[in-house]
C-alpha cells in the first residue's frame, strides 16, 4: 500500500487529516477525512464516455450514516440502513451544490459521489466534513474537475466566530452557516441565524472562505503528492461552428423581441418554441438528429445570450419590471375552514397554499439516525405537484427538492416560533405549491407565517423571504442585481439567493453561485436590496394579518402544561398506570408526563376546556400537599376495628381512630360507616413518617355535661 497522509491545523489544537491509498483503491478517487473520532470515507467513478445524446453531467451524491460509526443498530423491522433519511439527503445537497458548477461544462460522464460516515464522535458533527472529503476524492483521482473546493461550518459563539465548532457548542450560536468555496470564490451559503444584519453575515462568510483557502491548499499538496496533477482526456460533446452561427443569425433577433414584450411565462415559452420550431421545419430533410440535438443546444445559448444582453445593456426583465420591482402580492388567512391555521400567499404566478395543524407531545416525530436520535415537535412539509408548472409528472413522494426547500422554510420559521412552556403543541406546516414561476420556498415562508398567526401561535415576529438573482458579464464589469426573480432568470442567471427575515434582521439564507468572482461588495449590494425586498413583502403580508390572533380557533384541542414535583410523578401514573388511564378514560383527553430537570411535566391535550378542568383539578389535587388545620371532604377508603381510613386527597389516606370519630365513646366500628361514604374530616396532624391524624368529632357540636345536683 501507497498510503499518503496530509494533515491540518484549525489553529486552535484541533486537526483534520486526510489519508488516501488504504481503503477502496478501485473507485477512481477515495480518502478518509477525520476529525476527531469522526471519520468520513468518500469515494467518486466516473464512466469513462458519455452515453450518446447526453448534454448535462449525470452527477448523484449520496451521503450515509453508518450505524456501527455510532455503536447502534438501526430500528424498524429489517434492522439495517435503508433509504437516506431527510438529514442524510440534506447533506448530499449541500455537497451536490458544491461540486457540480465545478465540472466542466462539457463534463457529461455518470459521476457518483458516495460519502459514508464510518466512526462517529458524538461531539464533532460530519455534514462541515462532507465537501471537503469528497472533493479530496476528486483530487486523488483523474477526474476532470475545476477544484479543489471545501465545506465548512461558521458559527458565533459567545460572541466569537468558530470554524467547525463542537456539536455541544451549537445550541448558544446566534448564526450557523455552512459556508462552501474554492481558493478564490464563494460558490454556497447556507443556514440560520438570530436576526443578524447583512454586515454580520457578510463577515461570517469572510471567516469561512478563510479556513476553506487552507483546506484547498491542502489538497493540492495531496494531489502532487497522488502525483494525479494530469486529469483524463475526453470528448462529449460535437460542435458545428457553421451551424452554431446559422442558429444564432437566424434566432437572435427574434428570441432577443420575445425576451423584451414582457410577456407572460407560458407565452414566453410558446414564442421560443416557435422559433425553434420554425428553425427546424427549416432545415433541409432528412437532416441528422445530432445535428438538430447541437442546433437545439446552440437555441439555448441564444436565449442564454439574448435575455442577459438584454437587461445588462436595457435594463429590461423578461417581465418588464424594474432589477428592485417585486411582482403583485395577495394574501388571505382562514381559507381552510376545518384546520388549525390556513393560508393562501400568492406573489406573481407563485402561490401557496398552507395549513397549521396542532398536535399533541404523542404526535412527535421520532428520529432515528446513526448521528442524531430523539424526537422533534416542529415539522414543515413542503409539496411541489407537477400541476403547479402545468406539467404532467407522477407524484412518487418527496424528493431531494421538496426536501431541501422544506428545510429552508423550517429554518426561517423555528427562529421566530415561542419556546418552552409557551409553546406546548406540536406543529405541523404543509406547504401545498399551487402555482410557481420563481421561489415557491420563500412563498412557503410567507404563507407559513400567516398561517401560524391565523392558528393563534405567539410567534416572536412575522417572517418574510426573497429570492435575489443576478446577471453579470465578466468581460465589461457590468452586472444587475435583481429581487424576486422568475425561473428563467434563476435558470438563465449566475445566482440564486434566498434571504428570510424579520424586521430586525435576517434568519435564515440559501445562496448558490454558478459564476466565478463575486465581490464581497457585490454581495453586500445583493443583501441591502433583499432587504428592501424582505421589508415591502412583509408590508403586504401585514395588511391581511399583522399579528398573531388572541384566541386559537374553537376547533382547535387545547394544551395545558403543569410542571410538579418528581416525587409526584409515580402518583400521578399510578400502579400499572391505573390512574393515568382512568383520567383519560374519564375526560377523553389525552395526558403525558416526563421527567425533566428533576421537575415533572405535565401535558393535558383534548379538544374541550371541560376535559382539561377535570384533569387539571384531579392533579392538582394528587400533588397538593394537605395542611394541618384544613377540613377535608374525604371518603372512606378501609374500616379497621380501631378505626377507618378516610382518604382527604387522591392517594393520600389519614387514619380517623375510633376515638376521633365522635363525642360519644364507640365500643365498636360496626355499623358505623361503609367504604365509600364521604365524611367531613379535620386534619389535626402529621407526623415524621407522613401519617396523617384525623378527627371528625371536632367537627361536631360538643354535648353538654349533665348539671351537678344540688346537694
Amino acid at each position: 500500500m501507497n498510503v499518503i497522509k496530509k494533515s491540518l491545523d484549525l489553529g486552535d489544537g484541533r486537526t483534520i487529516e486526510i489519508e488516501t491509498g488504504k481503503l477502496a483503491k478501485q473507485a477512481d478517487g477515495s480518502v478518509v477525512v477525520k476529525m476527531g473520532n469522526t471519520m468520513l470515507l468518500a469515494t467518486v467513478v466516473s464512466s469513462i464516455g458519455a452515453k450518446p445524446g447526453t448534454d448535462f453531467l449525470p452527477l448523484s451524491v449520496d451521503y450515509q450514516e453508518k450505524y456501527a460509526a455510532t455503536g447502534r443498530i438501526p430500528g424498524g423491522f429489517l434492522r439495517r440502513e435503508a433509504r437516506l433519511s431527510d438529514y442524510e439527503v440534506l447533506i448530499s445537497r449541500l455537497v451536490d451544490r458544491a461540486l457540480r458548477p465545478m465540472f466542466p461544462g462539457d463534463y457529461h460522464s455518470d459521476t457518483q459521489v458516495m460519502i459514508s460516515l464510518i466512526s462517529a464522535d458524538s461531539n464533532i458533527m460530519p455534514d462541515c466534513l462532507a465537501g471537503l472529503a469528497a472533493s479530496a476524492a476528486l483530487a486523488v483521482s483523474d477526474i476532470p474537475f475545476n477544484g479543489p473546493i471545501s465545506e465548512v461550518r461558521v458559527a458565533k459563539i459567545d460572541g466569537k466566530l468558530v470554524i467547525n465548532p463542537y456539536a455541544s457548542d451549537l445550541e448558544r450560536a446566534t448564526l450557523e452557516f455552512i459556508v462552501a468555496g474554492s481558493a478564490n470564490d464563494i460558490g454556497m451559503v447556507e443556514g440560520e441565524c438570530d436576526e443578524i444584519q447583512e454586515e454580520e453575515m457578510i463577515e461570517a462568510m469572510k471567516f469561512a472562505h478563510d479556513a476553506i483557502k487552507k483546506q484547498c491548499a491542502l489538497q493540492v499538496e495531496l494531489t502532487i503528492a497522488t502525483n494525479k496533477m494530469v486529469k483524463r482526456e475526453y470528448s462529449h460533446e460535437d460542435h458545428d461552428a457553421d451551424l452554431k452561427a446559422k442558429v444564432y443569425a437566424d434566432t437572435y433577433d427574434k428570441v432577443y423581441a420575445v425576451a423584451k414584450s414582457g410577456l407572460g411565462k407560458d407565452e414566453r415559452s410558446a414564442g421560443f418554441t416557435a422559433i425553434i420550431k420554425e428553425f427546424f421545419e427549416a432545415m433541409p430533410e432528412g437532416t441528422a438528429d445530432l445535428t438538430k440535438a447541437m442546433a437545439k443546444h446552440y437555441f439555448h445559448d441564444v436565449q442564454y445570450d439574448a435575455v442577459r444582453t438584454l437587461l445588462l445593456d436595457e435594463g429590461i426583465r423578461l417581465d418588464g419590471r424594474a432589477t428592485n420591482e417585486i411582482r403583485p402580492i395577495w394574501s388571505e388567512v382562514g381559507y381552510l375552514p376545518a384546520a388549525h391555521g390556513s393560508a393562501v400567499f400568492t406573489r406573481g404566478e407563485t402561490q401557496s397554499l398552507t395549513s397549521v395543524t396542532l398536535g399533541s407531545k404523542s404526535d412527535e416525530q421520532m428520529i432515528d439516525g446513526a448521528f442524531f436520535n430523539g424526537y422533534n415537535k416542529f415539522l414543515l412539509h413542503y409539496n411541489f405537484p407537477g400541476f403547479s408548472t402545468g406539467e404532467v409528472r407522477p407524484n412518487r413522494g418527496a424528493g431531494r427538492r421538496e426536501i431541501g426547500h422544506g428545510n429552508l422554510a423550517m429554518r426561517s420559521l423555528k427562529k421566530v416560533l415561542p419556546q418552552g412552556e409557551a409553546n406546548p403543541y406540536t406543529i405541523r406546516i404543509v406547504s401545498d405549491i399551487l402555482e410557481s414561476n420563481g421561489s415557491s420556498s420563500m412563498a412557503t415562508v410567507c404563507a407559513g407565517t400567516l398561517a401560524l398567526m391565523d392558528a393563534g401561535i405567539k410567534i416572536k415576529s412575522p417572517v418574510s423571504g426573497i429570492a435575489m438573482g443576478m446577471i453579470s458579464d465578466e468581460k465589461t464589469g457590468k452586472y444587475a442585481i435583481l429581487s424576486d426573480i422568475l425561473g428563467d432568470e434563476d435558470h438563465l442567471g449566475d445566482m440564486d439567493f434566498k434571504v428570510t427575515g424579520t424586521e430586525n434582521g435576517i434568519v435564515a439564507c440559501q445562496m448558490d453561485l454558478k459564476i466565478n468572482g463575486l465581490s464581497y461588495e457585490v454581495l453586500g449590494k445583493a443583501l441591502h436590496q433583499a432587504k428592501e425586498g424582505r421589508l415591502h413583502i412583509l408590508g403586504e403580508m401585514k395588511k391581511t394579518l399583522s399579528s398573531p390572533n388572541e384566541d386559537y380557533k374553537p376547533h382547535a384541542p387545547r394544551i395545558v402544561s403543569l410542571t410538579i414535583e418528581k416525587e409526584f410523578i409515580g402518583a400521578i401514573i399510578g400502579p400499572g398506570g391505573k390512574i393515568i388511564q382512568e383520567m383519560q378514560r374519564e375526560t377523553g383527553a389525552s395526558v403525558s408526563i416526563e421527567e425533566v430537570d428533576n421537575k415533572g411535566i405535565v401535558e393535558i391535550f383534548a379538544d374541550n376546556k371541560a376535559a382539561i378542568d377535570a384533569v387539571v383539578t384531579r392533579i392538582r389535587n394528587i400533588v397538593a400537599k394537605p395542611e394541618i388545620g384544613e377540613i377535608y371532604q374525604g371518603k372512606v377508603k378501609s374500616i379497621m376495628p380501631f378505626g377507618a381510613f378516610v382518604e382527604v386527597m387522591p392517594g393520600k389516606d389519614g387514619l380517623l381512630h375510633i376515638s376521633e370519630i365522635s363525642w360519644e365513646r364507640l365500643e365498636t366500628m360496626d355499623g358505623v360507616f361503609k367504604e365509600g361514604d364521604k365524611i367531613e374530616v379535620k386534619l389535626l396532624d402529621v407526623d415524621k413518617q407522613g401519617k396523617m391524624k384525623l378527627s371528625r368529632k371536632v367537627l361536631l357540636p360538643r354535648p353538654e355535661k349533665p348539671a351537678t345536683p344540688q346537694a
